[in-house]
Parts: C-alpha cells; sequence; structure tokens
C-alpha cells in the first residue's frame, strides 16, 4: 500500500510542478493571466524560481514517512516542509544564493526573547557569511539606536566579531533592517555595539522616497485612531504607542489588565488595515499581529527585502531566500515578502536551524 501511495503522491506533485513551470512561462511571455494554474488560482501570487515538488516529496517522504501513516493523510506542514524543500533544492542547484534574510521573534529566537550566544542558528549563520551569502534580519522591531538592536541579537554581533578578529571571516556581509522597511543598519566590528547606522538617503528606493514625511504622519494618525476605536469597542486593556514611522497598542501597564486574546488580535488588525485603506494617503503599510501587540509600519517586509537587496549590490529575487514564521494572509507581516524573493515557512528556531542544515546538504550534493 505504501508504494501505491507514494508513487500516487509524488505524481501529484509532478502535477502541480508542470503547473508552476507552465504559469513561470507565460508570465515569461508577459501572458499569465492565461495559464492554467492563473485559471484555477486566480490569487496565485509570483514565483521567483521553479519548484521541484516531486522530488522534494520524495526527499520528505523518506524522512517523515507521509505515504506510510494508514490513517493520517498529508498535513499542512508536510505540505509547508515539502514547498520549503522544493525551494532549496532550486536555490542550491540554480540561484546562486546571494542573499538570505531572516525575521527575527520565533524565527531565530523565541517570542520576545533575544539572540543568546548559545543559539545554535548562530553558528550556521556564520557559515552561511563564510561562503560569500550575504545575511539581513527584516524585523518588525523599530529602534533608531543600535544599541538596541545589538540588545537583541547580540549573540550574532559578537560571534561574527570574533570570527573576523580571527580570521574565520573576511568583510562579512550581514545587515539589520528595522520597523520593516524604516531604518538600516550594517554590521561593523569597529563600531559601537557593531552596527553602523546608513542614512536614508544611501538606501532608499526610488518608489520609497515618493513617500512623504506628511503623508506618512496623516497614516499614522489614522491608524491611531482606528485602533484608539479597538480599544473602546473590543474593551482591551492596552496603551497606544506611537513611534517616528510606527504606531500600535501593546498591553496595559494598569494592575489587573487583561490580556489579549487572539479573535481580539485579528479583529484589530483587519479593522484597522481597512480604516487606513480606506481613509488613509496612499502609502505602504503593514498592520500585524505580533502576538501580543498590534503595530502598524510604514511600508512592510517587501520593501525592506528590496531595499536590502538594492543595497547590498543588486541582487535578485531569484537569488534570496527569506526565512519567516508569518505567512497567514491576515496580520502576517512575512506574508508580503513574497512579493520580492523566494521564502521558506517556519514554525520555530528549531525549524529554522534545521532549514539552514538542509539547505548545506542541498548546496553539498550540488557540488559533490
Amino acid at each position: 500500500m505504501a508504494p501505491k501511495a507514494r508513487r500516487r503522491y509524488a505524481e501529484i506533485m509532478r502535477d502541480v510542478e508542470e503547473l508552476v513551470n507552465d504559469h513561470i512561462a507565460y508570465r515569461a511571455a508577459g501572458a499569465e493571466q492565461r495559464s492554467k494554474l492563473r485559471l484555477l488560482v486566480p490569487s496565485v501570487g509570483v514565483f521567483h524560481t521553479a519548484l521541484f515538488l516531486e522530488e522534494a516529496f520524495l526527499w520528505q517522504d523518506d524522512r517523515r514517512k507521509i505515504s506510510s501513516r494508514r490513517f493520517v493523510a498529508p498535513s499542512f506542514n508536510d505540505i509547508r516542509l515539502t514547498l520549503n524543500t522544493a525551494q532549496l533544492m532550486c536555490l542550491a542547484r540554480g540561484g546562486p544564493l546571494q542573499l538570505v534574510t531572516f525575521d527575527g521573534d520565533v524565527t531565530l529566537y523565541d517570542d520576545g526573547e533575544s539572540l543568546m550566544p548559545e543559539n545554535p542558528v548562530i553558528e550556521r549563520i556564520i557559515q552561511l557569511l563564510s561562503q560569500g551569502i550575504k545575511v539581513a534580519i527584516v524585523t518588525a522591531a523599530g529602534y533608531t539606536e543600535a544599541n538596541k538592536y545589538y540588545g537583541r541579537l547580540y549573540g550574532l554581533f559578537d560571534a561574527v566579531k570574533l570570527a573576523t578578529e580571527a580570521k574565520k571571516l573576511s568583510d562579512p556581509q550581514l545587515a539589520v533592517m528595522g520597523g520593516e522597511s524604516n531604518f538600516l543598519f550594517v554590521f561593523d566590528a569597529s563600531a559601537d555595539h557593531c552596527l553602523r547606522c546608513i542614512p536614508r538617503s544611501q538606501w532608499l528606493l526610488k518608489e520609497m522616497c515618493a513617500w512623504t514625511e506628511d503623508n506618512i504622519s496623516a497614516l499614522l494618525d489614522v491608524a491611531e485612531g482606528a485602533l484608539g476605536e479597538c480599544i473602546k469597542t473590543l474593551d482591551l486593556s492596552a496603551e497606544i504607542l506611537r513611534k517616528a514611522r510606527a504606531v500600535g497598542i501593546i498591553p496595559s501597564s494598569k494592575p489587573g489588565a487583561r490580556k489579549f486574546t487572539r479573535e481580539q488580535l485579528e479583529e484589530t488588525v483587519l479593522i484597522t488595515q481597512q480604516i487606513i485603506e480606506m481613509s488613509a494617503p496612499k502609502v505602504p503599510f503593514c498592520a500585524f499581529n505580533g502576538g501580543n501587540d498590534i503595530f502598524v509600519d510604514i511600508g512592510d517586509k517587501s520593501w525592506g527585502v528590496l531595499a536590502c537587496q538594492s543595497f547590498m549590490g543588486g541582487i535578485r529575487g531569484s537569488q534570496t531566500l527569506h526565512v519567516g514564521d508569518q505567512f497567514l494572509s491576515a496580520g502576517s507581516n512575512d506574508f508580503k515578502a513574497r512579493m520580492a524573493c523566494t521564502t521558506a515557512w517556519i514554525a520555530n528556531p528549531a525549524e529554522t536551524v534545521q532549514l539552514l542544515d538542509e539547505l548545506q546538504y542541498h548546496m553539498q550534493k550540488r557540488s559533490d
């Protein structure tokens, strides 16, 4: 029974792989509306590379024994990990992979925590840097000071500094894009807190220069008003926090404050997003659910990744991998990164480590 199921599942994956290839071909010809995949899934997005889905399924099946199960059908996680593998295989063989960007919370470290020296992901990132692959952390944390990013990521920065001083790394290309797409810092072993702020004039994309300060302020005003109404309507124990390029709600510091429920967070995100789209100036923004807070940022991770690609040498989406945990469409800020590059959807920091080990496996297999 298992060999038959394995063969049938592989055939299905091959059929989907061919649909993706057909869509890519039509898009290259400027006629993507005519692709079979577009007809079946009108909302289908951009594929930056092909996806080796059949081979990826067989690879995952050897490890997860999907086709050997009698009662449990292929799950969401089976499909998610198979798609990750298909993307890694393509990047390892084609690409070439030049840039890996990471989300912070839940991707590199547990929610609300910091990147500690003992975190196993650090040695994997250093391995990427030693291979000449550039790395950027694209995070919602919107700090304007280097010391605050250092406080969250010091384990990585200290390790890269030590590796640089020991001549294990030469000129590592490591950056942090904060506030989704608003504050760019690059690693500098000689700088305070190992980070040097890059003026906006040196990295802003042409399209981003059209976002005027007046329009940004007006959008944040609308967002702040919408969040305030949600606090009243949903009786949230929350406080509004306004920043230079973001506004959000955080748990109230008053005694007896109640925790936010998932439903309250999702409702607030969707209401705020709708009000901004209807009433605010047309500036790109991201309203996202942080699990224990909600923030509206100017721009989003697609702009953050695009800016990193441009600043770090004009890297294409087919040569970039973004790793994150938030890819559901409602209130998830990694979702937009799909417009800028290839992506891998992980569920926790341990999966990020596994993903990077798998990437190295496929890259080594290519070179053998």
